[in-house]
């Protein structure tokens, strides 16, 4: 979450999306490794986010060719509140910075299909979940918190869990997931956990987008805004790397 302070809660997340007026970011599309709280660069068409938006020491994070890694990640938070940042790569925008080229945000009614791919590379330190963030809106908003954030956790380590409480299992992509719910607050999130860490992740986020609505979570009139993927640490996290990421709106 990025440019502004997050809704006190876990894991929430809060993010923008794009109208066809929005600037689209642009810098060096070549490796760099950047640590400012807020720095961003590109990888091919997507954004890279340093986005350390709860910082307790600095963090840096290297772009590679098809994604990023964590260089330096100093500093610890409280398990029970929100994590330090969220070094992620967007297929969309964030707080009115925008991926190259990207069809975000978009009616979910209109998307056919939305493929995408994750792979993470993990540490056995810190205390850290890798997530993927689906973001959602009854309206293609560009600022302010957004309704609805999906979340998808391939792994975490260590004494943290998403925001509100367990709500049973969901097979979805193959795999069944424990849910949590969160309906309450700034905007509503559900969290669906791996039973195991994945270290690769290939999926439709329509088919998330669709579990979600069928739970009461937004409806198909609403908007794709973003879809992220990342890490979210709460204490160390140096070395952990998005190997690559892939996302198309069809």
């Amino acid at each position: 979450m990025k440019l502004s302070k997050r809704t006190a809660a876990l894991i929430l997340l809060p993010v923008l999306s794009a109208s066809a007026g929005m600037m689209a970011f642009s810098a060096p599309a070549q490796a760099a490794e950047i640590c400012g709280q807020y720095d961003k660069s590109t990888v091919g068409t997507y954004m890279v986010q340093n986005n350390l938006w709860n910082p307790a020491g600095e963090q840096c994070i290297n772009t590679t060719a098809a994604g990023f890694e964590v260089t330096k990640a100093d500093g610890q938070v409280a398990f029970n509140g929100p994590p330090k940042g969220y070094p992620s790569m967007v297929n969309g925008c964030h707080y009115k910075e925008c991926s190259p080229g990207t069809k975000l945000p978009a009616r979910v009614s209109s998307i056919n299909s939305a493929p995408t791919s994750v792979s993470y590379g993990y540490t056995a330190d810190g205390v850290y979940n890798a997530s993927y963030d689906i973001w959602l809106d009854p309206t293609p908003k560009t600022d302010g918190v957004h309704a609805l954030e999906i979340m998808i956790w391939a792994n975490k380590v260590g004494p943290i869990n998403p925001i509100g409480s367990p709500s049973g299992t969901a097979t979805v992509a193959g795999t069944t997931w424990d849910v949590w719910e969160q309906r309450d607050g700034g905007h509503k999130v559900i969290s669906f956990v791996a039973p195991s860490a994945r270290s690769n992740l290939s999926f439709d986020v329509k088919d998330f987008v669709k579990q979600a609505n069928d739970r009461g979570f937004g409806d198909p009139s609403w908007y794709l805004t973003s879809v992220q993927a990342g890490f979210e640490p709460w204490q160390g996290g140096a070395g952990l790397k998005v190997n690559s990421f892939t996302s198309e709106v069809n």
